[in-house]
C-alpha cells in the first residue's frame, strides 16, 4: 500500500481477497524483503499453502528464496510488453481491491498510529468487521 507516507503495508490474501497476512514496516524496506517478512510469519500460521501469485517485482533470486525457505510455489503474473497504460492484470486486482477495502476505514486512510503494530492490528480490525459484514 502506497497510500500512506512513511509506511508499508504487505499483505497476503486469499483468492477471494480476504486477509491473510499482514505486516507494516517502514518505506524504507524494500518490496521483497517485506515480503520475506509476511512469507515467514505466514509459514507459521499457513503451513499447506502451496502456490503465491506475485507481480513482477518479485523474480529473480525471491523465487528460490520461497521455494528454499518457505516450500511454496511463486508464480509471477507478468504485463506483456505490448501493453501501455493501466492493464488489469490477472490476480493482481484481488490485492488492490482489498487494498481499496482498506482504504474505506478512516483510521486506516493515513497513518495516524505511532506503532507499525497497531497499524497491523487495525487492518486485522477492519477485515473482520468486513467479514462479519459478509456473514452477516
Amino acid at each position: 500500500g502506497k497510500l500512506v507516507k512513511g509506511r508499508k503495508r504487505h499483505i497476503l490474501v486469499d483468492t477471494m481477497g480476504l486477509l491473510l497476512m499482514v505486516v507494516v514496516t517502514a518505506a524504507s524496506v524494500t518490496d521483497r524483503d517485506g515480503a520475506k517478512l509476511v512469507f515467514l510469519r505466514a509459514l507459521k500460521f499457513f503451513p499447506r499453502l502451496e502456490l503465491i501469485w506475485a507481480y513482477g517485482g518479485y523474480t529473480g533470486p525471491f523465487i528460490d528464496w520461497v521455494k528454499e525457505k518457505c516450500l511454496w510455489l511463486l508464480e509471477i503474473v507478468k504485463r506483456s510488453d505490448d501493453m501501455k497504460g493501466f492493464v488489469l492484470l490477472q490476480r493482481r486486482w484481488v490485492v488492490e481491491r482489498t487494498f481499496a477495502w482498506l482504504y474505506n476505514y478512516r483510521r486506516l486512510s493515513k497513518d495516524y498510529e505511532r506503532l507499525p503494530q497497531t497499524s497491523e492490528s487495525l487492518i486485522y480490525l477492519a477485515m473482520i468487521r468486513l467479514m462479519l459484514k459478509r456473514v452477516a
